[in-house]
């Protein structure tokens, strides 16, 4: 026997009935909020050329995509992320669209995580895509909508708002390597402080080391601007709070107390971001289960300027929730047909009670002795036989 014949790839599983009736839960749900903005489906290829995906603002390396080739050796991944293809779509066969356009995706993206440590290779997202439009007024859609899904879907939850250029601005002041740079982003990003002060003590003393230093700490509400104002003295990076700012006053509008938390430690594919990022995490996970903010700059690949936002949700996560809250999809009644004559008759009086809102279904088996059993084992509390 083949000796994977009878496993998934690691980081994949399959999906069972009350799992499935989970997705479909959270699905309908987050489809409701986008559509109610009116964000419009699309649906991109499973399948995309690596040169997607190898731009110096595409946040992904290499390893983490699943690869092979086409018939004329061109180099393929497996969809990685959305948001590229969506951008591609856009710059193409929408190029003479009006814009702002507003579109929202429900697919899975696969990253290769070598040391998976819980996280799935095949991970199932849903997001929007807010293009062709900049400034607060999209900013604050953006996060609003994402503050909807979230209330939707989750008993518990918060919102971490930054911005992305805060770190950027300070971190090209000090004219380090990329490898450092992105070294001393992981150390942020982790909250390894140990590690970041030891990288920073090897740096020249400035307001901007001391800076970057304290970015991790920079975590609250209304009080982490005046830390953040003492403590930051460039003026892109000033500039970059005080829109921060602003847009935290807003959504203050929105008397959601401690759900909604300023974080100036968001530092997170910031090669990709361009402006404000946001991550939301609910109750009893560790890992955020949605992200996004603003990435003007990815247009600029396809030779385009314009303004773009979004973000993107883990289903998986959400549905492994749902999936403890759901209600029973057991069937109430099971309909048998005494004869083959009364079959007929059994499935329209089954779509009858179906339509009535009764949990019934029709059994196709044929003796009923073996009907009864299957009810039984199942825990059908009632089973009516039709033709007696």
């Amino acid at each position: 026997m083949k000796k994977n014949l009878k496993i998934t790839p690691e980081g994949t599983k399959d999906y069972l009935f009350k799992e499935c009736t989970a997705v479909d839960y959270v699905c309908k749900k987050i489809q409701k909020v986008f559509e109610n903005h009116q964000f419009h489906r699309v649906i991109t290829p499973a399948l995309e050329y690596f040169d997607l995906f190898s731009t110096d603002s595409s946040g992904l390396s290499a390893e983490s995509m699943f690869k092979t080739m086409d018939n004329n050796g061109r180099l393929v991944v497996v969809r990685p992320d959305s948001t590229l293809p969506i951008a591609r779509l856009v710059s193409t066969r929408m190029q003479n669209e009006v814009l702002p356009v507003r579109l929202y995706y429900n697919q899975a993206v696969y990253r290769n995580n070598p040391s998976l440590t819980g996280r799935s290779n095949e991970i199932m997202q849903m997001g929007i895509e807010l293009i062709g439009s900049k400034g607060k007024r999209a900013d604050l859609e953006v996060i609003t909508t994402a503050i909807q899904c979230m209330q939707a879907v989750c008993k518990d939850f918060r919102i971490e708002v930054g911005h992305s250029l805060l770190f950027t601005s300070l971190i090209d002041s000090l004219g380090l390597t990329d490898d450092l740079k992105e070294t001393i982003k992981e150390y942020i990003e982790n909250k390894n402080y140990s590690a970041l002060n030891d990288a920073l003590d090897k740096l020249e003393k400035n307001d901007t080391v001391n800076a970057i230093r304290k970015l991790p700490s920079l975590f609250g509400g209304e009080e982490v601007f005046e830390k953040a104002k003492k403590l930051i003295k460039l003026p892109e990076a000033l500039e970059a709070l005080d829109y921060l700012n602003n847009l935290y006053k807003d959504l203050s509008k929105l008397d959601l107390g401690d759900k909604i938390i300023v974080d100036l430690g968001l530092v997170q594919q910031n090669e990709y971001y361009s402006g404000i990022v946001f991550t939301g995490y609910a109750l009893g996970y560790g890992d955020a289960i949605l992200s996004g903010g603003r990435y003007d700059k990815i247009f600029s690949e396809f030779n385009n300027s314009m303004g773009a936002s979004g973000f993107a949700i883990n289903i998986n996560h959400l549905a492994e929730e749902a999936r403890y809250h759901s209600k029973s999809n057991i069937p109430e009644v099971l309909v048998f047909a005494k004869t083959d004559d009364d079959i007929m008759e059994a499935i329209s009086y089954t779509q009858r009670l179906v339509k009535s809102g009764v949990r019934a279904q029709f059994s196709d088996l044929s003796d009923e002795k073996e009907a009864r059993q299957f009810a039984s084992k199942l825990g059908i509390n009632k089973f009516e036989i039709i033709g007696e």
